[in-house]
C-alpha cells in the first residue's frame, strides 16, 4: 500500500489539503501579535493608551492582539507600527 504524504514535508502536505495559507497567516498572525504586545510591555503602554494613541477603538486593538484573528487591516498595523515606534514593512518572497 503506498502512502503519498510518507516522504514528503509538512507545507506539501497543508498545501494538498488546501491548508497552507491558512496556517501561514494564523502563523505571521501570532508572530505580529506577540510583537506588538511585548513592544507595548515594553514602552509600558496599555491598551486603552495604546488604542487612543492608534485612534481606535480597544476592540480593534484586541483583534491585532488575538493570535488567531487574521482580519486586520494594514491600516491597524501601520498605526500599531507609529505608536511603538516601528515602521511596517510588508513583502512577497
Amino acid at each position: 500500500m503506498k502512502h503519498k504524504n510518507i516522504g514528503s514535508n509538512f507545507d506539501d502536505f497543508l498545501e494538498d489539503e488546501d491548508l497552507l495559507a491558512d496556517a501561514e497567516a494564523v502563523a505571521i498572525k501570532r508572530v505580529v501579535a506577540f510583537q506588538v504586545n511585548s513592544l507595548m510591555k515594553e514602552r509600558k503602554i496599555s491598551k486603552t493608551a495604546m488604542a487612543k494613541q492608534m485612534n481606535t477603538s480597544r476592540s480593534a486593538l484586541d483583534r491585532l492582539l488575538d493570535p488567531m484573528n487574521t482580519s486586520i487591516t494594514l491600516q491597524t498595523l501601520e498605526r500599531a507600527a507609529h505608536v511603538i515606534g516601528k515602521r511596517l514593512k510588508v513583502e512577497f518572497v
